[in-house]
């Protein structure tokens, strides 16, 4: 009979819905999107996030966006870091981040460019907090959700800005 497969179909669909709001909520609800998918994969007993290098890691000028939400001073160098945020062998999110070194300490730079270290965890100590920007949900397969945000000190003064995309796997 038709009817059980797509009755399946539809509660995996809502039940799919129903995760991406839950995780979009909690997005939004903290300040560090990596401390909410520690928690995601502290609860799949994963160990620690790790953010690794993506296979393609092209080095984009920052967008305009990127460049008015960061207000950089004079030649004040932008880097980008671009990484899949990890709990075992399920990417959780992609995060392209673009960041001014001149504004974090010289071990966030060297732990962002030399380690796995996930960008939240590296600039924990600046007190940061969290403005998100946009939000973007998917209707692929394989990503669910996009934010955009700007991290800013203790200062007030932003020092990074995010794009991550969000797979399906952090919903499990």
């Amino acid at each position: 009979m038709i009817v059980l497969p797509l009755l399946a179909a539809v509660v995996a669909s809502a039940a799919s819905a129903a995760g991406v709001e839950r995780l979009n909520a909690d997005l939004l609800a903290s300040d560090s999107a990596t401390a909410v998918l520690q928690r995601i994969c502290d609860a799949r007993g994963g160990g620690k996030i790790a953010a690794r290098p993506s296979a393609n890691r092209p080095e984009p000028a920052p967008p305009a966006w990127v460049r008015a939400a960061l207000k950089p001073s004079g030649g004040e160098p932008v880097w980008y870091r671009q990484v899949e945020l990890a709990c075992g062998a399920d990417v959780l999110s992609r995060a392209d981040n673009w960041y001014l070194p001149a504004r974090l300490t010289p071990g966030m730079n060297r732990a962002l460019t030399t380690t796995a270290t996930p960008f939240g965890v590296a600039v924990r100590g600046m007190g940061f907090t969290r403005r998100t920007l946009g939000v973007e949900r998917l209707a692929g397969s394989r990503d669910v959700l996009r934010h955009r945000a700007v991290l800013s000190g203790a200062d007030g003064r932003a020092f990074s800005v995010v794009r991550e995309t969000y797979s399906a796997e952090a919903l499990k």
